[in-house]
């Protein structure tokens, strides 16, 4: 399905709630399947089709899941984990995947994680690395899927140091080392995303948590209890919606009940520093996350930044609508660092760089990320491949906000992958 998005000719207004989180929803499943038995429910989960995903593999392991409304579940733990199925699918999930694999190499049954074809093409070296070491069998041909796992009540702990900040590889060895003899840390030069230490927290497990000049987490068999679940508003999707206020004139919105765990906010620390009119208003804890609600007003004075090594954890996913943001700010932005972009549902360096320049972005492609000089006006008039990538159809999307003509943007329809109200939600605060 293509889409059309054409410039926004009066201010975006209103208030809006922003989905749930789908870091938080994975895990709110994934975690806690690691308890022996329980009932707890899960308040605001995710729509999403990975999230889904989730869902639907961990009920092929034994997991009674039941919605008592649209979102929220109910879900009954077994005493331990079985395979149904053997073949369990990951969509294009890169999280249930990985996660996963984590939980599945200390289960005494083998599985095969299979995942589409834009998944089967991701690397999963990463995690299959650290986890042999900790004694789990993993068959996979080029270290992609499908990943044949025989799982072992035999792992053992180990010290792990990653040469990347990465929340999907840490927290895929912190759930082995949770059934793993001994104590397992994992190490990394920038702390990435935190959701899986602060439910694991919540939930009960021994866990350390240690900041030097490195961060380090440190978990070990411990018992956990289920406990009911909240899961904020994704900071990831409401970029988008903060990136369409901040470059749309005349525009201020709300968004409510927005996830702002300080690993994840880093869009909003970046937009302040370019000027950018943010408010956060009723800021509270809930499940170990802190949430608020977010005012973003039209900021005509935005100025460049540069962005590199010590934020790029908080930020990664947000970078191509920032890309978007830096077009319409004074002077020259830097990304930099952000090598792993290239390893995401595509390489979103290239992609962001060569679809934007068919808007009239003065962008330019670096190994590490890219440059953009602003403030440009932006022409439009182009059709625009999202290479299947919903980061880069909504980036695009907005964008296309302020082009000066009409812009198409092919393959739209996998927005869907993480944010199906997307469209709603936009056509609400016009």
């Amino acid at each position: 399905m293509d889409k059309i998005s054409t410039k926004q000719k009066t201010g975006l207004r209103g208030e809006i709630e922003i989905p749930s989180d789908k870091s938080v929803s994975h895990r709110s499943i994934i975690i806690p399947s690691l308890i022996k038995g329980g009932k707890y429910r899960v308040f605001n989960f995710s729509k999403g089709k990975d999230c889904i995903s989730t869902l639907n593999l961990y009920k092929n392991l034994g997991i009674e899941i039941k919605y008592l409304d649209e979102k929220t579940l109910e879900i009954n733990l077994p005493d331990k984990l079985t395979n149904k199925t053997k073949e369990l699918f990951c969509g294009n999930s890169g999280t249930t995947m990985r996660l996963t694999s984590g939980v599945l190499a200390g289960q005494n049954f083998i599985s095969v994680l299979t995942g589409d074809e834009s998944l089967s093409k991701r690397t999963m070296k990463r995690i299959i690395e650290p986890l042999t070491q900790m004694g789990a069998d993993i068959t996979s041909e080029n270290n992609t899927a499908p990943l044949t796992i025989k799982g072992t009540d035999k792992l053992k702990g180990i010290v792990y140091n990653s040469p990347l900040a990465s929340a999907q590889v840490k927290s895929c060895i912190l759930l082995a080392g949770l059934n793993a003899d001994g104590k397992t840390t994992y190490t990394e030069n920038f702390i990435s995303r935190n959701h899986t230490e602060n439910m694991l927290k919540y939930l009960g497990s021994e866990i350390l948590t240690e900041t030097t000049d490195k961060y380090s987490v440190t978990v070990q068999k411990s018992e956990m209890k289920a406990k009911d679940i909240y899961v904020p508003g994704d900071i990831s999707s409401a970029a988008f919606f903060i990136v369409a206020a901040l470059i749309t004139p005349d525009s201020d919105i709300i968004l409510k009940n927005v996830g702002l765990n300080p690993t994840r906010d880093g869009i909003i620390n970046v937009a302040k520093r370019m000027g950018a009119n943010i408010e956060i208003l009723d800021k509270k804890d809930l499940s170990g996350e802190q949430i608020g609600d977010i005012r973003v007003r039209y900021s005509d004075n935005l100025k460049s930044t540069e962005i590199s090594k010590n934020e790029i954890p908080a930020l990664i996913d947000e970078l191509p609508v920032i890309a978007v943001l830096a077009t319409q700010a004074e002077g020259t932005t830097v990304i930099k660092d952000a090598t792993d972009l290239r390893n995401k549902e595509t390489d979103r360096i290239t992609t962001t760089v060569n679809e934007l320049k068919k808007l009239g972005a003065d962008i330019e492609e670096r190994e590490d990320g890219f440059i953009i000089n602003g403030k440009t006006s932006l022409k439009g008039g182009a059709e625009l491949n999202s290479y299947k990538d919903h980061r880069l159809a909504m980036s695009f999307y907005v964008a296309g906000l302020i082009c000066e003509q009409d812009v198409l943007i092919k393959d739209f329809e996998w927005v869907n992958i993480s944010f199906p109200e997307f469209e709603e939600l936009i056509t609400r605060l016009k």
